[in-house]
């Protein structure tokens, strides 16, 4: 698993970087078949607090790519909402990869 980390507008401290870290192992347990994560906090110029952390992350698994982008007035907070939704979404993609595997029925004579 790749996973790239960077900032706009904003720099990455190690503190930054581990809680992100942390947090992405909870999508790797469980869904292990990820090829590459990119992580992208920015800090907007906005007149209001609301909405001007941000983070985003688009996610490659084998057969599909996805996104997910929150938004709050802490950093920590939009990063902790954008791993529950990316989660959502791994944990869909898994279903539908398990769901092809119908046995057959029973035939009765």
């Amino acid at each position: 698993m790749n996973l790239t980390i960077s900032g706009h507008h904003l720099e990455v401290t190690p503190a930054l970087r581990n809680y992100v870290t942390q947090k992405l192992d909870r999508i790797s347990r469980h869904f292990d078949q990820l090829v590459d994560i990119k992580v992208l906090l920015t800090v907007e110029k906005q007149k209001e607090k609301q909405g001007r952390q941000r983070a985003e992350c688009n996610i490659h698994v084998k057969g599909n790519d996805m996104f997910a982008e929150s938004a709050h007035e802490d950093l920590y907070a939009a990063v902790d909402d954008l791993v529950d939704k990316l989660d959502r979404q791994v944990v869909r993609h898994k279903d539908r990869l398990q769901a092809h595997h119908h046995t057959a029925p029973k035939r009765l004579m």
